[in-house]
């Protein structure tokens, strides 16, 4: 019963959320939403162990992906978007072959190595990437108009609750993949890979799958943006966006599904509304470094420990307070 009420609570805070923002805080709020899901895609591939400097790159294969389709063949929205995603898994598959050659500190420089050259590509050829510049006029989802409901998806409003609804649904696979017995095997795969390799287990199988899903969810959150702000260049997926989604993802923690979460709200907060008003937006960079290095020095499991520290207190404060109840 307490558990339906909160996600309740929850529901209706994110439902009321945008009408309590000024119509930049909407449009942060949108990009925000996205953000979370490539951050918490990107932590399914870390289950295995492995980390990579290209994921912010393959979600730009889902975005070129669904922007070429909508645009060069007229394609429905939904469906370039659910194309670019696949697109986007494909693309992680065959880079799988050269990379999970390498482990570790070889794989995350050989994942940054490839994915230069897939942003190298999309700058040298302006047919049909449009080259430096990118493209332009990308279709957005078309309007919904059901008698007296319009619905135009260019306001951050409606586009948020789509955002929300499309998010929340891959969060909700994200985290049944990790709690089945798939999600199990990618953890035995980090933490014992000899004595799961010894039962069986085929390691490289395993993490091949773990990059394939996570960048398949990653070219979703590529699709929603590309849609959303209508325009894209390679430099929107440049290693920059990579270190601040390593970023959002060392503070929060990675030890549980909702730390990176928390990373990317904090640090989301931080720019949004700290530095950009103080003026220091174009110092971000070099604040999120100090953010990371204090982070792992005072913080090292993420703020997801102070979670763990509160929710500790506040059950041994309700259960202290039950047995002084019970005692005679």
């Amino acid at each position: 019963m307490r558990k339906s009420i909160i996600w309740l609570v929850c529901v209706a805070a994110l439902a009321a959320l945008p009408h309590l923002l000024s119509f930049s805080q909407q449009e942060i709020l949108v990009v925000l939403v996205i953000n979370i899901l490539l951050v918490v895609s990107y932590r399914l591939m870390t289950l295995t162990g492995e980390w990579s400097l290209g994921h912010v790159v393959i979600m730009g294969v889902g975005a070129y992906t669904s922007a070429l389709l909508t645009k060069n063949l007229g394609m429905y929205v939904p469906v370039s978007m659910i194309l670019g995603s696949l697109m986007a898994a494909f693309v992680a598959f065959l880079l799988s072959f050269p990379l999970f050659r390498m482990k570790g500190f070889y794989f995350l420089i050989g994942s940054f190595a490839s994915a230069e050259i897939i942003r190298l590509l999309w700058k040298r050829f302006r047919d049909p990437f449009g080259g430096p510049k990118g493209l332009k006029l990308i279709d957005g989802l078309p309007d919904i108009n059901i008698g007296p409901i319009h619905i135009d998806f260019f306001e951050p409003t409606h586009y948020y609750y789509f955002a929300v609804i499309v998010v929340a649904a891959c969060l909700w696979i994200l985290w049944r993949i990790e709690r089945s017995l798939l999600g199990l095997t990618f953890h035995a795969v980090h933490w014992q890979d000899k004595l799961a390799q010894a039962s069986g287990v085929d390691v490289r199988r395993f993490r091949t799958l773990a990059f394939v899903l996570a960048s398949g969810f990653a070219g979703v959150s590529g699709a929603l943006l590309t849609h959303y702000i209508g325009t894209i260049n390679p430099n929107t997926f440049d290693v920059e966006l990579m270190v601040f989604v390593l970023t959002w993802a060392i503070v929060g923690g990675t030890a549980t599904f909702y730390g990176p979460i928390l990373g990317c709200v904090a640090l989301t907060v931080l720019n949004e509304i700290v530095l950009r008003e103080m003026g220091f937006e174009q110092a971000r960079p070099l604040i999120y470094g100090v953010v990371m290095i204090a982070s792992i020095l005072f913080l090292p499991n993420g703020l997801e420990s102070l979670v763990k520290r509160g929710v500790a207190a506040w059950q041994g404060r309700t259960g202290g307070a039950g047995a002084k109840e019970k005692t005679p």
